[in-house]
């Protein structure tokens, strides 16, 4: 693989256009690949505030900026996007057999040299790399959202993955400066497996009636230091986003400790997201930063 890859990102979410953001911000030639191309116009735009508020703060300049949105282009089409890519980062849904179908699509599409790499946040490696020819080229690169501004890379083996091609992710992600871990697979490997578990018994807590809102946030922030509390971290990350790693967690081992609260699942049932729809554990119609707790819990 030559130095600097040229990279395919799949998936213009949150996720996908912040790792399109931060590799083409080091340098890169990137491909945002998305099947609707409104997504990938308004990922883009996300892609460009986020730029300019680099640039409030000092940390970016105008001709930086220029460059990075000039090494970024779109495409609708999975098989064109990857044709010439040297490292392919899947940042599609939380959802197995979607991501499994996108790896044996890859898999025929990029060189046969590529990296094929997942955002995954729990769902098994070894499991995506055997929808592929290639197990030994295909690894987990777990960022944190939001990607810009978050160190950590989850760098994750599945059974098969080659050592030249953890060392080329590992060096990929210093070029960024990130921070690599190397971990193994298992579901939800570190991050999920430690955050989800404290989540969820922050929602039973609600649930049962031990605190409320404010109370629990404020008990993590305060008294363990947290930046911000496991219910409106919820909220941020997703409530259907935490349920599916949640119920990943509880198929893969089989223990009680894993099962989802019956609040978060009945939560997700209304459309109650967090902050994508509006309203979860706290209520962000008047904004993220005036946020209160919602009306349903007090």
């Amino acid at each position: 693989m030559p130095k600097d890859p040229s990279v395919a990102v799949i998936g213009a979410g949150t996720m996908g256009n912040g790792i399109a953001h931060s590799f083409a911000q080091y340098g890169f030639t990137v491909t945002l690949i998305d099947i609707s191309q409104e997504r990938l116009d308004k990922a883009l735009q996300t892609i460009g505030a986020n730029l300019d508020r680099q640039l409030a703060k000092g940390t970016l300049t105008d001709t930086a900026k220029t460059e990075t949105l000039r090494r970024i282009r779109t495409s609708t089409s999975l098989a064109t996007g990857v044709a010439d890519a040297g490292l392919v980062v899947e940042a599609a849904t939380e959802d197995v057999a979607i991501k499994l179908q996108i790896f044996a699509a890859i898999d025929k599409a990029a060189p046969t040299d590529a990296i094929l790499a997942s955002n995954t946040s729990s769902i098994g490696i070894s499991k995506i790399a055997a929808a592929t020819a290639r197990p030994g080229k295909v690894i987990g690169m777990h960022f944190m959202n939001p990607v810009p501004v978050m160190k950590l890379v989850e760098v994750i083996n599945g059974y098969a993955t080659e050592a030249a091609v953890t060392d080329t992710v590992v060096a990929l992600s210093r070029r960024l400066e990130k921070v690599p871990c190397v971990v193994n697979d298992y579901p939800g490997f570190v991050a999920n497996r430690i955050l989800m578990p404290m989540i969820n018994e922050a929602i039973i807590s609600l649930h049962e009636g031990v605190a409320g809102i404010e109370a629990i946030d404020t008990v993590m922030k305060l008294g363990m230091a947290h930046p911000m509390g496991p219910l409106q971290l919820a909220d941020f990350i997703g409530l259907d986003v935490c349920l599916s790693i949640l119920r990943v967690l509880h198929d893969g081992f089989g223990q009680p400790k894993y099962a989802p609260c019956p609040l978060l699942v009945n939560m997700v049932i209304a459309g109650r997201l967090g902050i994508k729809s509006g309203e979860g554990f706290y209520d962000y119609s008047a904004g993220v930063k005036n946020a209160k707790p919602s009306a349903r819990f007090t």
